[in-house]
C-alpha cells in the first residue's frame, strides 16, 4: 500500500484559472461584478447603519436583518475581490492557507445565511400566528441565543471541512478551474480517496441548507394558512406585506444555489464556463439585492432611507 508524507504534499499555492474558455473576456466580465460588489457593500452598510442608529428598528426582525447584512458582506467579500484582482491584474495565485481560509468563510457564511433566513421565518411565524405573545417569546435574550446558536452550528459543521482538506495529499495539478476555492473543487485535485469529503459535504448540505429550507417551507405554509383566515382584507394585506420581502430574499438565496448545485451534479451537458459564471452569481447577486428588496418592500426601512437621504440632500 502506498503511503504519503502528507505535509510534503500540501502545496504552497494554487492557481485560480478564472472562467475557463472566457479568458479574453475576463476584464469585461469583472466590470459588472465590481458594480454588483459595490452595490452590496453600500446597501448592506446603509442597512447596518440605519438599524444601529434607529431605536424603532431594534426589533427581532431587524436584528436578524442586520445579521443577514453582515453575513452577506462576508459572503461577497470572500470571493469577489479575489475575482477582480484575478481578472484585472492577473493575480491568479492563492496560497494553500489562503485557499482554505476562503473556502471556510465561503461555506460558513452560506450556512449562516441559510440559518438566518430560517430564524426570520420563525420571527414572521410568531408575529402572525401569535401576535399577542410576540414580545414575550422573542425577547432580547432569546434573540441572542438564536444568533449564538446559528454561529455555533455553522462553525461546528464547516470547521471539519478545513481538516478534511488538510489531510489530503495534493501531488497532481495545483490548478483550480474556478475563480475561488470551494470544498469539493479543491478536494478533486487530490491524489487520494475523497469519499469522506464527498459524503461529509453531502451530509452538511442535508443537515443545514436543505433542512432549513424544509422548516422555512413548513413555517410559511402555516403563516399563509393563518393569513388567509384573517377576517379583514386590510389585515391580510398587511400580514402579506410584512412577509413579501422575506419571501423574495428566500427565493433569491435558494433558487440560484440549488440550480448551481444540481447543474454541477447532473448538468453534464452544461458548458463549464456557464457553471462557473452561475457559481459566482449566486455568491455576488443576493448580497447586492437583499438591501434593495428590504428597502423597497419594508415600510420602516424605506421611510428611514428616504429620511436619511433627504436630510443629507438638505445639508
Amino acid at each position: 500500500m502506498a503511503t504519503f508524507n502528507l505535509s510534503s504534499y500540501n502545496p504552497s499555492s494554487f492557481t485560480l484559472v478564472g472562467i475557463p474558455g472566457l479568458e479574453k473576456f475576463h476584464i469585461c466580465i469583472a466590470i459588472p461584478f465590481c458594480t454588483i460588489y459595490l452595490m452590496a457593500i453600500a446597501g448592506n452598510c446603509v442597512l447596518l447603519y440605519l438599524i444601529a442608529m434607529e431605536r424603532s428598528l431594534h426589533e427581532p426582525m431587524f436584528l436578524f436583518l442586520s445579521m443577514l447584512a453582515q453575513t452577506d458582506l462576508i459572503l461577497s467579500s470572500t470571493t469577489v475581490p479575489k475575482l477582480l484582482s484575478n481578472f484585472w491584474f492577473g493575480d491568479k495565485k492563492i496560497t494553500f492557507s489562503g485557499c482554505l481560509t476562503q473556502m471556510f468563510f465561503l461555506h460558513f457564511s452560506f450556512v449562516v445565511d441559510s440559518a438566518i433566513l430560517l430564524a426570520m421565518a420563525y420571527d414572521r411565524y410568531v408575529a402572525i400566528c401569535s401576535p399577542l405573545r410576540y414580545t414575550t417569546i422573542l425577547t432580547n435574550q432569546v434573540i441572542i441565543k438564536i444568533m449564538a446558536g446559528i454561529i455555533i452550528r455553522s462553525l461546528c459543521v464547516i470547521l471539519p471541512v478545513v481538516f478534511l482538506l488538510k489531510r489530503l495529499p495534493f501531488c497532481r495539478t495545483h490548478i483550480i478551474p474556478h475563480t475561488y476555492c470551494e470544498h469539493i473543487g479543491v478536494a478533486r485535485l487530490s491524489c487520494a480517496d475523497i469519499s469522506i469529503n464527498i459524503w461529509y459535504g453531502f451530509a452538511v448540505f442535508i443537515m443545514t441548507v436543505l433542512s432549513d429550507l424544509v422548516f422555512i417551507t413548513v413555517s410559511y405554509t402555516i403563516i399563509l394558512n393563518a393569513v388567509f383566515h384573517l377576517p379583514s382584507h386590510g389585515a391580510r394585506q398587511k400580514a402579506l406585506g410584512t412577509c413579501g420581502s422575506h419571501i423574495c430574499v428566500i427565493l433569491m438565496f435558494y433558487t440560484p444555489a440549488f440550480f448551481s448545485i444540481l447543474a454541477h451534479r447532473f448538468g453534464h451537458n452544461v458548458p463549464h464556463h456557464v457553471l462557473i459564471l452561475f457559481a459566482n452569481f449566486y455568491v455576488a447577486i443576493p448580497p447586492a439585492l437583499n438591501p434593495i428588496v428590504y428597502g423597497v418592500k419594508t415600510k420602516q426601512i424605506r421611510d428611514k432611507i428616504l429620511l436619511l437621504f433627504s436630510l443629507n440632500g438638505a445639508q
